[in-house]
């Protein structure tokens, strides 16, 4: 075996490792890029009677109002979320969430049951979600039934 094989067994693992971590690095940095992904409805949404859930690929969120409490629920850790009632003139009012006991959920008090509580009404309502700099947005109608 000549000198150069030697040093390049030598050479082979560092370079190895070094592009091992480098690699890691990479896909960290394009993770926690900008993005917004649209969260859509999974089926008809109710919100008063706790029916409402919002989906895109594995992330999964529910929205429900109890007790003048309206309440977003996801599967993975939030770092925010603002719900948004819109009213006819397209003018919309934000409510910011406060988390409850973990990233997992959120709530804030609103007047949505007074707004959307009679059976057959329907009112527009909006979500942003922030998760490690990405966007989830949602733009919904949530029906009483």
């Amino acid at each position: 075996m000549n000198k150069h094989t030697k040093i390049a067994f030598m050479v082979a693992p560092i370079l190895a490792v070094i592009g091992y971590i480098a690699a890691d690095y990479y896909v960290e940095d394009q993770a926690e890029e900008a993005k917004v992904v649209e969260l859509l409805p999974y089926e008809s949404c109710d919100v008063i009677n706790q029916t409402c859930i919002l989906k895109s690929g594995d992330f999964e969120v529910n929205v429900f109002d109890k007790n003048k409490l309206t309440t977003v629920n996801s599967t993975f850790p939030l770092d925010s979320a603002t719900l948004f009632l819109v009213d006819e003139n397209d003018q919309a009012t934000p409510y910011p969430l406060g988390m409850i006991q973990s990233p997992y959920y959120w709530h804030t008090e609103t007047n949505l049951r007074a707004l959307a509580g009679s059976p057959g009404q329907s009112y527009k309502m909006r979500l942003v979600l922030n998760i490690k700099g990405g966007s989830y947005i949602s733009e919904f109608y949530t029906t009483t039934l």
